[in-house]
């Protein structure tokens, strides 16, 4: 079942960067500028920030998009200071979520962030009230077609440092402990594999199921309104989606 919720996440989000792709791009040039001062400009060097143009290039960033936003970061003009922020709630019916944040106010994304907990049914935790139900991975999904063979690619998976792949009705799902994130997604790139999505992630252990109309209607609008807010990165949570 958990399969099933993933991809009805990566619809979902599909559906709404065709929408908003500005402001899809607005984060990912946060993300470049936060890698690119955490390891320097040169993506040889910078193991995340080729992480981040690749994902950049997967939601049909320009090049000249990133190369502008990598030159700003590493500008010294630049006087934009973005801070990593982690936030943990419960959403309605105790699905658990966590939500990363880029900010350069602190005290503005928290106001936003907790306005649409309490709106929809949900509140905002402590650090580490739901963390404990999460693993950080390195995730990579591949769709299922019939250029993609299930035992090669897996072998290959497996040869360039992954911890397991799980085959679900639509895609393929390689886990890898984040450190071995971005050799494996390099490894699997260059044999010419396309994914529908490879990013360090935060996965729930176990998952909620909502049953209540209304708590359905409450969570997506809920994970709709966070990922709206432009100091959101991601949102995670455990909740079942059919």
């Amino acid at each position: 079942m958990a399969g099933h919720s993933k991809w009805a996440n990566i619809k979902h989000r599909k559906e709404k960067s065709d929408a908003r792709r500005g402001k899809i791009f607005t984060k990912l040039g946060r993300e470049i500028a936060v890698v690119v001062r955490q390891g320097g400009p040169d993506p040889e060097s910078n193991s995340k920030l080729r992480d981040v143009i690749a994902k950049a290039k997967r939601a049909n960033m320009p090049s000249e998009n990133i190369m502008r936003s990598i030159k700003k970061a590493a500008g010294e003009g630049d006087t934009e200071n973005f801070e990593e922020i982690v936030y943990e709630g419960y959403g309605p019916g105790g699905v658990a979520v966590i939500v990363e944040a880029m900010t350069d106010n602190r005290n503005r994304t928290a106001g936003d962030i907790r306005h649409y907990f309490d709106r929809y049914g949900g509140n905002l935790g402590q650090t580490g009230c739901v963390s404990f139900m999460f693993d950080k991975k390195g995730v990579i999904l591949i769709e299922k077609s019939d250029s993609v063979d299930e035992e090669t690619l897996m072998m290959e998976a497996l040869e360039a440092g992954a911890e397991d792949m799980e085959t679900n009705d639509e895609y393929y799902e390689i886990l890898t402990d984040p450190n071995d994130f971005s050799k494996v997604r390099e490894a699997l790139e260059k044999k010419g594999y396309e994914f529908l999505e490879a990013e360090v992630q935060m996965v729930p252990q176990t998952y909620t199921k909502l049953t209540d109309e209304k708590q359905i209607e409450m969570m997506e609008k809920l994970i709709d309104s966070l990922e709206d807010l432009d100091d959101v990165q991601n949102v995670y949570h455990n909740w079942e989606q059919d």
